[in-house]
């Protein structure tokens, strides 16, 4: 069982003062979302997490410029299910590398990536401010914080992304954006928009209600145009997007901007065919018709080394469950924009859907006199109306095989919680820039802890040994 390290002070002696300003939602929901507690990593387990984690990078932005060079819209839009509004804008070929987020699994079989948040991931001021200052409160000198170089690689990021869009002509301030009043997203981009000052641009924040968009002309705030912008707000949210008021079509003015050369985003549009969980499958896909794609583009996509990868670090994902019902494999319903855990069934080899919330309460039972519960039985209250439920649940789906995930028990102050650990890892401009470790349910939800990261260091291959038993 993974190694979690308490720490000798409560919730409110830990999330006060600088700390609480770095991640004000450190507690959500009205339940405590970050734990004061530590998740240990071996050197050997980050390193490989940094070697694979680059790759799949690499795998994910060849196989995205693939898709914009060789496969047709009906791909895209059914196959990856990329609405058709986005699609001219998806294809153009932007710089790659960009902010985003992997999450793994780290088990029995070797760490294995399940999904790609590359449009709009989250989770940033925890990893690069936060975890660093609950390493240091462990006052232990063999700890050290794995997510350090975050924040270089954010300012690197950004001079990439500005460097590339001053050569298309698009300079002037960066504006950031967010909804307002949602407190983690606007901290999130808050964060981004002082690192891109540090990386000497001059950026400003404006809220998400007060952009003001004139179609064929340019996006404003309060009278000044934007030309360069970083928004936390999804594209298959924005592409739909409609001003009740005025009857404009906000989403598709905004897109025909970005398709003129009038107005940069931050993740670009590309990033959002690999935000689909349909290019999972799709990757999947290519890697078992690897020796068949001479005959369609005249070169073979993958080289041997990232066969390798591909074999070793991802999952089979199918856009049919056949292959596992076939097979009688258990494996993992995932709706194609679903997020936080929202639209993801797990399903047993005879498609017996075990629906999140009856998993929730069979564990509930099963363990009905434990202080264990409490935190499931309070995310059982949690549901989500049914609009939001039918919007993730009635989406197409693609079909992964399930891997068992690593258990832990960390102390809440609702007393020990055991649940299943989700490694997040943040590659940003390529390169590995630190860890995101949450701790839920079997389906990591928006109610899981979040659990800092830390790698012991000056460990020999002995002492990793025995500390992994």
């Amino acid at each position: 069982m993974r190694h979690v390290i308490q720490l000798p002070l409560s919730h409110e002696e830990v999330f006060q003062g600088e700390t609480a300003q770095q991640v004000p939602y450190h507690r959500m929901y009205g339940k405590q979302y970050c734990v004061p507690a530590l998740t240990v990593y071996s050197p050997s387990e980050v390193e490989e997490l940094r070697t694979a984690a680059e790759a799949v990078d690499g795998i994910y932005c060849k196989v995205m410029r693939f898709i914009q060079q060789y496969m047709p819209d009906s791909f895209l839009e059914h196959q990856l299910g990329i609405h058709p509004g986005l699609i001219p804008a998806a294809r153009m070929e932007m710089v790659t590398g960009g902010i985003t987020r992997q999450d793994w699994i780290i088990g029995e079989a070797g760490p294995k990536c399940i999904e790609n948040n590359t449009d709009t991931p989250t989770g940033i001021p925890e990893a690069a401010a936060l975890e660093n200052i609950l390493v240091g409160l462990a006052e232990d000198t063999t700890l050290a914080a794995p997510s350090a170089e975050m924040d270089e690689r954010i300012r690197e990021c950004f001079r990439i992304w500005l460097e590339f869009y001053a050569a298309q002509g698009l300079q002037g301030p960066v504006t950031f954006t967010s909804f307002g009043e949602h407190v983690e997203d606007r901290t999130n981009t808050e964060y981004l928009m002082k690192r891109c000052r540090e990386a000497g641009y001059e950026a400003c924040y404006a809220p998400l209600e007060e952009l003001e968009i004139v179609p064929g002309e340019a996006l404003y705030h309060k009278g000044r145009e934007i030309n360069l912008l970083y928004r936390l707000y999804p594209l298959e949210y924005l592409v739909d997007d409609r001003d009740e008021t005025t009857g404009v079509d906000i989403g598709a003015a905004l897109l025909d901007l970005v398709r003129e050369g009038q107005l940069g985003l931050m993740n670009p549009v590309q990033h959002v065919l690999m935000q689909s969980k349909g290019f999972m499958a799709a990757v999947w896909s290519l890697y078992e018709r690897n020796e068949q794609t001479p005959e369609y583009c005249g070169f073979t996509l993958f080289d041997d080394t990232e066969m390798d990868v591909i074999s070793r670090y991802l999952l089979p994902t199918y856009f049919s469950a056949e292959p596992f019902e076939l097979n009688a494999m258990p494996y993992v319903a995932k709706s194609y924009w679903g997020r936080e855990g929202r639209g993801t069934l797990l399903l047993d080899g005879n498609a017996v859907q075990q629906k999140l919330d009856h998993q929730r309460l069979t564990e509930l039972e099963e363990k009905s006199a434990s202080p264990l519960t409490v935190r499931a039985a309070d995310s059982l209250q949690e549901d989500e109306d049914e609009e939001i439920a039918a919007y993730y649940n009635n989406q197409p789906k693609i079909y992964q095989k399930l891997v068992p995930m690593e258990q832990v028990v960390i102390e809440t102050e609702d007393g020990a919680y055991s649940g299943y650990l989700l490694t997040g890892v943040f590659v940003i401009g390529g390169r590995l820039a630190g860890l995101l470790p949450r701790v839920g349910e079997k389906v990591t939800g928006d109610m899981a802890y979040y659990c800092a990261a830390a790698v012991r260091e000056r460990m020999n291959d002995e002492e990793e040994k025995e500390w992994r038993t």
